[in-house]
């Protein structure tokens, strides 16, 4: 019997970077699918055809990183016409049995729409973030835009033969909201591998002979708080005289050169490094060279439905973690984190973190309840079963 194809089409990061994705495709080539993605560029990820571990990945460019509503609207049309371009080039060319698509944005059920009810292809939705909540945030007083993001999640959900969730928040989404159906919709957590994620040897030069290392990793953009890190940094160096701190920034995304420009702005740059996107054993060493992990991203009903990854690898690598007090944040990480008041204040982020810091036996505590936190409940390897099954079931 030939083996079952599988498109997955993504958006928000290139692939191999998108973590979760990756290991999707993985999962999917290790249980004998032929596999194709679909995904944008990157800075560093710029081929437009490359055969990696056996996934053929097609990327293609995108003209812009959006910021208000036309750009927004450029950026997901370009998006779906090289969507759409690439998705017939692989039927025509591979083909494939289903076409799993993963948000944001909650678009790309209309790729998928034609091969579903033009030749009986499955389609199913790997649902990563509350697209409507994002745009809530983002476009809090044009209601207009709200009714259509809603719009656009009722039709990628309602439309799925199947659905796939991060977290419980957004399991409810689909079926209270979007109406699918529970015995359709599968809760597969973002967790890491943790035959990888393992700690290794600390890199000399990203500690930069500082007393303590703070991490970040992940995207940068406008609603992930990282500027409210480099004012958190700010006032820790400054405010509190900790010139004993570096902060190790790793990721990429639309606000990138904005925040290497405000850490110059804030006189800061001296104690900041960003390195970009990592993988594999240069992403290990920056985790591994670090004492505590941050996660800034402010409250919102956004942030608060979302799965953290860099919580769930920070765990994973043995690292506390400084957060706001996010109900799904608070979910994963119990007692591997602790929680700053307020939402959204740097001072209050900066003073945890000076806390957290100064309290090595507390420190030592949260890295072995996180760890085993992770091995319990969140690791890939049963994520990954929940995964296979879920598709094995797909054509039953």
């Amino acid at each position: 019997m030939q083996s079952k194809r599988v498109l997955i089409v993504v958006e928000n990061l290139p692939v191999p970077p998108d973590r979760r994705v990756w290991q999707e495709c993985l999962a999917l080539r290790g249980a004998g699918y032929d596999v194709s993605v679909i995904c944008p560029k990157g800075r560093g990820y710029d081929r437009g055809f490359e055969i990696i571990e056996g996934v053929h990945i097609y990327r293609h460019p995108l003209p812009l990183d959006a910021s208000g509503v036309l750009g927004f609207v450029l950026e997901y049309t370009a998006a779906l016409f090289f969507q759409t371009v690439l998705a017939w080039r692989i039927f025509l060319t591979r083909g494939f049995d289903a076409i799993q698509a993963c948000n944001p944005p909650d678009m790309i059920w209309m790729v998928a729409l034609p091969f579903r009810v033009l030749f009986g292809r499955k389609f199913v939705f790997d649902h990563h973030d509350p697209f409507a909540e994002l745009f809530a945030v983002k476009f809090p007083r044009l209601g207009l835009i709200h009714k259509i993001t809603l719009l656009f999640e009722k039709m990628s959900i309602g439309s799925a033969d199947m659905v796939i969730t991060t977290s419980e928040a957004l399991k409810k989404i689909a079926v209270e909201r979007a109406g699918q159906p529970a015995g359709n919709v599968h809760l597969v957590r973002s967790g890491p591998d943790l035959t990888k994620m393992r700690r290794v040897a600390a890199d000399p030069a990203l500690r930069g002979g500082a007393r303590h290392v703070v991490v970040y990793i992940g995207i940068m953009g406008s609603q992930d708080g990282v500027d409210i890190l480099l004012h958190a940094a700010h006032e820790a160096i400054f405010a509190q005289g900790r010139k004993d701190l570096r902060f190790l920034l790793v990721g990429d995304g639309p606000e990138y050169d904005k925040l290497q420009a405000l850490a110059r702005e804030l006189k800061i740059d001296g104690h900041v490094t960003f390195t970009g996107f990592l993988r594999g054993d240069k992403l290990l060493a920056a985790l591994s060279s670090a004492d505590i992990g941050v996660c800034p991203d402010p409250w919102n009903q956004f942030n608060d439905k979302l799965t953290m990854n860099k919580v769930l690898e920070y765990m994973a690598l043995e690292l506390p973690t400084v957060m706001f007090d996010l109900s799904e944040g608070r979910a994963i990480a119990g007692e591997a984190a602790v929680y700053a008041p307020g939402g959204d204040d740097p001072k209050a982020l900066a003073t945890a973190m000076l806390a957290l810091l100064d309290d090595p036996q507390r420190m030592k505590r949260m890295a072995e309840y996180g760890r085993k936190r992770v091995e319990d409940h969140f690791g890939w390897d049963g994520q990954r079963k929940i995964y296979l099954d879920a598709y094995a079931g797909l054509w039953r």
